[in-house]
């Protein structure tokens, strides 16, 4: 029997006076899997996260957590690290986690074994016994994120948690979410960092405007869009591929490389045959398209 999935967003809809944050999103999360929301700054992304977690309620539609209305019971076994951080300044950093753990049921002793192990992980664990207001702001993402996994959520929602970390730490973060995945968690986390998603993530929904332009498993969406993206070498800057006949966007590489995201009415032979009435081309092949070139169509498609 087929499981139900962990999270599913039905049409849900949210607007603010005439503005709509929000217009009919819906998705489904499976048990295990690592789903990213992507979009632009602005796309909606956190407002859809605070529907989820009851923060804000929508104007129509419903979100369902195993295929039932979600409870507030349910709410305490979800890991949420929101966009806007907030710890207790003036406490140490262990009693911090501690604080955190026990709010979700961990009992003390528990909390303050998975708090050390934590902080080690982090490479914190000399910063154990230290206020809160001591450490810098990166130090202090990171134990928001440790507080975020510390009463082993079910299911683990993050808004940009790569945001404020080095990319040592977010490597870190990022060994930490793939692990978790292994495990079973089920994990959803926003950006609008496409990078992120392209090596995390199987699962995708792209929200532009506050509508879904895209979703799926990300390796099919891969395999059905993958017709109009083409690599090219030349010999000469890659400037000289600007205003071409049939090509959307070129995406400079360097040294006579270039990426081109094709219209969706253009013929490839044509395309290249312009290029070869430019300059010479030393090499020219369909590629799969990375997950931002996705994004860029499926926006460019919904407009």
């Amino acid at each position: 029997m087929e499981l139900p999935p962990t999270l599913e967003l039905d049409t849900v809809r949210k607007t603010f006076g005439d503005f709509v944050a929000v217009d009919a999103v819906s998705f489904a999360v499976p048990q295990g899997s690592l789903f990213g929301l992507l979009g632009p700054n602005g796309a909606g992304k956190t407002t859809v996260i605070r529907m989820i977690m009851d923060i804000l309620a929508p104007d129509e539609g419903e979100v369902r957590l195993r295929g039932r209305p979600r409870t507030r019971d349910d709410l305490r076994r979800i890991g949420y690290l929101p966009e806007e951080r907030g710890l207790y300044r003036r406490m140490t950093v262990t009693d911090q986690l501690v604080f955190l753990g026990e709010l979700h049921g961990v009992p003390r002793g528990e909390a303050t074994k998975r708090a050390a192990q934590w902080l080690e992980r982090l490479g914190l664990g000399a910063w154990a016994k230290a206020k809160v207001e001591a450490l810098s702001k990166g130090m202090q993402q990171k134990i928001q994120i440790a507080g975020t996994l510390l009463h082993e959520p079910d299911l683990l929602i993050l808004d940009e948690p790569f945001s404020g970390l080095d990319p040592i730490n977010q490597g870190v973060l990022k060994e930490a979410l793939a692990e978790l995945r292994e495990r079973g968690t089920t994990i959803l986390f926003s950006t609008h960092i496409m990078e992120h998603a392209e090596k995390l993530c199987d699962r995708i929904c792209l929200i532009s405007g506050g509508r879904v332009v895209l979703a799926g498993e990300l390796a099919a969406l891969k395999r059905e869009r993958g017709g109009n993206v083409y690599r090219v070498w030349i010999d000469g800057p890659e400037a000289t591929l600007e205003g071409l006949p049939g090509v959307a966007q070129v995406v400079p590489k360097g040294d006579g490389e270039a990426r081109l995201l094709l219209a969706p009415e253009a013929d490839p032979g044509e395309v290249l045959a312009a290029v070869v009435g430019r300059t010479r081309v030393r090499e020219y092949r369909s590629e799969e398209p990375d997950l931002e070139t996705l994004f860029i169509q499926a926006v460019r498609d919904a407009n």
